[in-house]
This record gives structure tokens, sequence and C-alpha cells, in this order.
């Protein structure tokens, strides 16, 4: 019923039906037959029929009295938001993992900022998961597929896990030979990984792993730090110490084995429509992360 309202206006203040039609870009018929149908709907005559003269019945000046100043108001607002929606401009709220965030993404998100200077990106970085909807946020990375229908998804690739340890460490304590011999080691974990489910890349063997930790942390950032200090060993995520064994400051065990993948996933609201600006650095993450080969 509003659209039929709003194009009653539109009548009105283009003085004709004909006119409203152009301004609209409606067949003649199609606002004759929306009138008629408000008329039914009001009640009663809207507009006298004249081919000399437009004016309106007192009915039609009430309704018009009534509901112009919303219509151009509803109008304007739309043209608004619509602007606002298509635009690459303005702020764009994003939430993402820190480590992965100020580690291996760190140039995704300068080069983003520098190609659309235009957008303002607000960047909330934290490792707890923070409920989307609330948030208001625009766009999410999430390690792992979310599991609330709330939440539309798309796969960004995965990382795979390994174990480390430092040469110090290991000249120390040994080098495992087996996933058995982790038993005797000093193990340091994540909570994010707290159960290593390991899987041979040749044999497709499978093995799960309850650690007995001599630390565990809730940050895989702190976990790498303590690797590297040469307290033990961990399964981490090759984001975090794929440059640390490029240079030798770790050292990866037992390759034939790795453990469970980490997928990465751009989430957004299944609500809300996704603006142009997230749209824009959805596509730019997936093509950023496929141009660099960063994950699986």
């Amino acid at each position: 019923m509003f659209d039929d309202i709003a194009l009653f206006v539109h009548i009105v203040q283009e003085q004709g039906l004909a006119g409203a039609a152009k301004k609209m870009d409606v067949p003649a018929a199609t606002v004759t037959r929306r009138l008629k149908r408000l008329e039914v709907t009001m009640g009663s005559q809207l507009i006298h029929r004249s081919a000399r003269q437009f004016s309106l019945t007192p009915e039609g000046e009430s309704c018009y009295q009534a509901y112009a100043d919303l219509v151009e108001q509803f109008e304007l607002t739309a043209q608004q938001l619509s602007k606002e929606l298509h635009a690459l401009s303005g702020p764009l709220k994003v939430l993402a993992p820190t480590n992965i965030s100020i580690g291996i993404l760190q140039p995704m998100w300068s080069g983003f900022i520098k190609q659309y200077p235009q957008i303002t990106l607000e960047l909330k970085l934290s490792n707890q998961l923070e409920n989307m909807l609330p948030s208001g946020a625009d766009l999410a990375l999430r390690i792992g597929p979310q599991a609330s229908s709330l939440l539309y998804q798309k796969r960004l690739g995965s990382l795979k896990t390994v174990l480390v340890a430092t040469p110090e460490y290991l000249k120390t304590h040994g080098s495992p030979q087996s996933l058995d011999e982790l038993s005797t080691h000093r193990l340091i974990g994540a909570s994010t990984l707290s159960t290593w489910h390991m899987s041979h890349m040749g044999s497709q063997k499978t093995q799960e792993i309850h650690p007995r930790f001599s630390t565990l942390v809730n940050d895989i950032k702190m976990a790498t730090q303590l690797v590297c200090d040469h307290m033990g060993i961990s399964l981490l995520p090759s984001s975090e110490v794929m440059k640390l064994i490029e240079t030798g400051e770790l050292i990866q065990l037992l390759k034939s084995w790795q453990g469970p993948n980490r997928e990465l996933y751009t989430v957004w609201p299944t609500g809300k429509l996704l603006n142009a600006k997230a749209k824009c650095l959805r596509d730019y993450m997936h093509e950023y992360v496929a141009r660099h080969d960063l994950f699986e």
C-alpha cells in the first residue's frame, strides 16, 4: 500500500498521471491501475478525472497532506542508504584474529588501505571470538567454519599445523623419531590446539594425541615465543612458524606428520546487506591470498 501512496504523492506533485508515469519510469496504464487500487483501498475517490484540469477531491487533499512529507523523507533516506551501500568510501568495521592479522596477513591490510584510501577501515583485532551481530561489524575473519545460521561464510583457505622446536632444545633433549616419543619431551600447548589430531601425509594414517603439556597458554603467539625460547616442542600453525623454519631458528619435526588444518573464513551477517566496501574487502582478501599462495 505504501508504494501506491508514494505513487499518488508523485501524481499530485507532477500534476497528472502522465507526468508521474514519466518520472517514475512506469507505463501510464500501471499508474492508472495502481491509483484505482489505492482509491478502492481508501474507500474514496482521490482525484477528479478531467482531461482539462487536474484537481484533488477533499479526500485526496487530506491523503496528500498526511503522506507527502513521509514519502519524501522515506525516499531521501532510501537514496542515502543506496548511496552508502554502493560507495567505496566511508567507515568499514572488520573483526579479525590478532595473530594472523599482525603476522602473515599484515601486508594485506596495508595493501588494502593503500589501494582504497577513501575507505575508513576500523580493524578490531582479538583472539577472543566476539559475537559479530551485536558488534555491528560489516565483515569478519574467523578460524574454522561458523555454526550460526545467522552468518554467511566463504572459505578463504587453510593453514597446516606442524611440530617445531629450536635446535638448542633438540641438542639438549634429542629429536623425537615418532609421535609416541613426544610423551618424553616438554610440550608447549595452545588452548585452541589442546588435542593433536595428526595425519600422516603418505599413508593417510591418523593418530590422536592428548598431550601432557608442561606449559599451556591461550595465545598462539605466546606459545610460539616459548618454543623460540627453547622451552619445548609445540604444534603450531604454519603462518606463525614458516619464516622461523626458513631462517633455521626453528626446526620442523616428524615432517611426514601434520596436525589439523586451521581453515580461515570471511563471515558476514545473513540479515544485513553486504555493502560495496565489505564486498570490496572480501574480494580483495581472496584475491590477495590466491595471488600470494599463502594458504592451501
